[in-house]
């Protein structure tokens, strides 16, 4: 794995990092300099980099064309660079949230690429707090949609149609398991299962990893028949698998071929796109939902219905109180205020 980096001189004299060199050099080099058990763990944690890297790197492409345009060198990042680009992003109206995420990216990689980070500098920080002044700190959020919304949502799709069928069962499960957009596209069959037991039958939904749960250990959702089959997800669920020609492993969204404009797509073998799964949720429930909004529905709907923290956290597997909270969209004040409770 070991190999020699070049560096080269940017046009202002400053030292850039040479683009052959892998993200991960210092640890694919100590890879091949130790034992194959010390290997093979940091082979483990190198995957996860560039996990996280790829999550980034939309960022990091934006963050290296500013520095190209300016005759800047991106790695490592002088603290001026950074300072630049901060004002750069605000300047052209990119959210206060957008901005942080583009400093953790580019943060991110220098601990990848084994250099020093000024992200952290105090200086930098004054930065963002003049910048979040500026252009205010509230934050986009997912909307909440309503069960009759959702239930409506259904009625109007064509389940004649493969597309029809995997979309009922995309949020279905998506609102009840209160899945995350990349679990959802991460789902493989042998992730689930029917599990019988004296008192329930029940959909087991086993994550081998998620957002929170970077580690592998187990984490499940359990998914429960509804009244109405019509928009039962354990129903959804099984009719989608299947059209999936007996498959027992594998995606369990995955994209539809599509044929002449007449006809109905067929399931392929190909996983659904993380971006896809947010098209279809706008494209059935309405342009201001997102994917994010099958989650943020589940813990609004839980959270009215007097579900405890605790409940809700079951299925979420968030951490904290305060993270339901976040989650919990009850803006109207109006609809959603203690005041009619009163009892005068």
């Amino acid at each position: 794995m070991s190999k020699q980096y070049k560096e080269q001189k940017g046009e202002k004299g400053l030292t850039v990092v040479g683009a052959d060199r892998p993200a991960l050099a210092l640890a694919a080099d100590l890879a091949s300099r130790v034992a194959p058990n010390v290997e093979r763990y940091l082979l483990r944690g190198l995957e996860g980099s560039d996990n996280t890297r790829l999550a980034y790197s939309a960022d990091l492409r934006s963050y290296e064309a500013y520095c190209k345009k300016n005759e800047l060198a991106p790695w490592p990042a002088a603290l001026e660079t950074l300072a630049g680009y901060v004002a750069h992003l605000a300047d052209v109206g990119r959210k206060l949230a957008t901005i942080t995420r583009h400093l953790s990216a580019i943060e991110k990689n220098h601990q990848l690429l084994g250099l020093p980070s000024a992200v952290n500098d105090p200086a930098l920080d004054v930065l963002r707090k003049g910048v979040a002044r500026e252009i205010g700190k509230k934050q986009k959020q997912a909307p909440a949609f309503s069960v009759p919304h959702l239930k409506r949502t259904i009625d109007r799709l064509d389940l004649s149609r493969p597309d029809g069928l995997r979309a009922r069962a995309l949020l279905l499960l998506g609102f009840t398991g209160a899945f995350r957009r990349s679990e959802l596209v991460g789902l493989n069959i042998e992730h689930i299962e029917m599990v019988h037991d004296a008192a329930d039958e029940v959909l087991v939904v086993t994550l081998p990893k998620s957002k929170a749960n970077q580690a592998g250990n187990i984490e499940q959702k359990v998914i429960f028949y509804a009244d109405n089959p019509a928009y039962c997800p354990i129903e959804a669920y099984k009719a989608w698998v299947a059209l999936l020609a007996g498959r027992t492993q594998g995606p369990l969204f995955v994209s539809l071929k599509r044929g002449r404009p007449s006809e109905p797509g067929k399931p392929t073998d190909k996983r659904l796109a993380d971006r896809r799964v947010n098209l279809l949720v706008k494209e059935h429930l309405g342009a201001k939902y997102s994917a994010h909004s099958l989650r943020v529905a589940f813990i609004t709907t839980a959270k009215l219905a007097g579900q405890s923290n605790d409940f809700i956290k079951n299925q979420t597997k968030q951490k904290t109180d305060a993270m339901i909270s976040r989650y919990t969209r009850l803006d109207d004040i109006i609809k959603y205020n203690a005041g009619r409770a009163l009892g005068l």
